[in-house]
């Protein structure tokens, strides 16, 4: 089973001006990532805008960056995987998607708690048995904010006793919570990764004995971030501080007014492929173009 570790990054859909993906500027956006040292990609994610691609769409982004990343692979020596947002807030499709992932050489797929319908624990305890049946590590997505739902502490254990369940995204934005799951969960199941997903929690999450982070940042700065990580898996907490501080005004920029129209218009400026998002996804709002574009310079990115 693969060790979930480093630094990930949620991937962008860009978008041509007639609102349809750029299929072009989403292969060199994995270019970048793979020359910039990322340890892992996720496409089909919320930074994705999955919600608005048709099915068609996301196995045409699937079909760029899977062979695109095996070959990297492949020619360099390298290990980067490929985490595949598969979630659904009806288990028989999140059992297809998670069955695509598998059939398509994804490493992981990542599952988010079903939103909208609000399941009680039980529920959400047997929609993540369901996909872990299908034979790929899987990755829980707890994020309340999105789904109004908390995996708790106690449900996380009786999930992570599951086949195939490897670590948990943590967004829940409760620090506490995610060392209650280091101590409670990771204690009993050892290679279960806790990785963070808020870039400005990355730091003391690691230093608690988190594995990493699945980011929207690392979009426009991989490497920066790789970095952070390396140096937190490696004990060098005074070289990642430095980073860490060093990037919070872009943390903060990178979620002012939405995830991903801010850090779409953050690729924009730096002449990255991103362009528009889809509706119901707007623009940032113009003092929030201004908040972005000053943390780019005061980062010095």
């Amino acid at each position: 089973m693969p060790i979930l570790k480093g630094a990930y990054t949620a991937m962008i859909t860009p978008m041509l001006e007639d609102g349809s993906v750029d299929y072009e500027g989403f292969k060199k956006n994995v270019l970048f990532q793979l020359e910039h040292g990322i340890d892992g990609l996720l496409p089909l994610g919320t930074s994705g805008e999955t919600p608005t691609l048709t099915e068609e769409e996301e196995e045409k982004l699937l079909n760029i960056v899977i062979p695109t990343v095996k070959d990297y692979n492949k020619r360099t020596g390298r290990d980067v995987k490929i985490m595949i947002g598969a979630g659904s807030n009806c288990t028989r499709d999140a059992v297809r998607y998670v069955e695509r992932a598998k059939q398509m050489g994804g490493d992981f797929a990542l599952v988010v708690t079903p939103y909208y319908n609000k399941p009680s624990d039980e529920g959400i305890y047997r929609h993540f048995e369901a996909v872990s049946k299908v034979g790929i590590p899987i990755v829980v997505y707890n994020i309340q904010g999105r789904t109004a739902k908390n995996i708790s502490t106690s449900l996380l254990e009786r999930i992570a006793d599951l086949p195939n369940i490897i670590g948990v995204k943590e967004a829940s934005g409760n620090i506490n919570q995610m060392m209650e799951v280091i101590e409670k969960v990771v204690s009993k199941h050892p290679d279960f990764s806790v990785m963070s997903g808020d870039d400005g929690l990355t730091l003391p999450l690691m230093a608690a004995g988190g594995q990493g982070i699945i980011s929207v940042v690392t979009n426009l700065i991989p490497d920066l971030m790789t970095e952070l990580t390396h140096d937190c898996l490696e004990g060098k907490f005074a070289e990642a501080r430095k980073i860490h501080y060093r990037l919070q005004p872009f943390f903060r920029a990178a979620f002012v007014d939405g995830n991903p129209s801010c850090i779409k218009y953050a690729m924009n400026v730096k002449g990255l492929p991103a362009g528009s998002v889809r509706l119901p996804l707007v623009e940032p709002k113009p003092e929030a173009k201004v908040i972005i574009e000053q943390a780019i310079k005061s980062c010095g990115l």
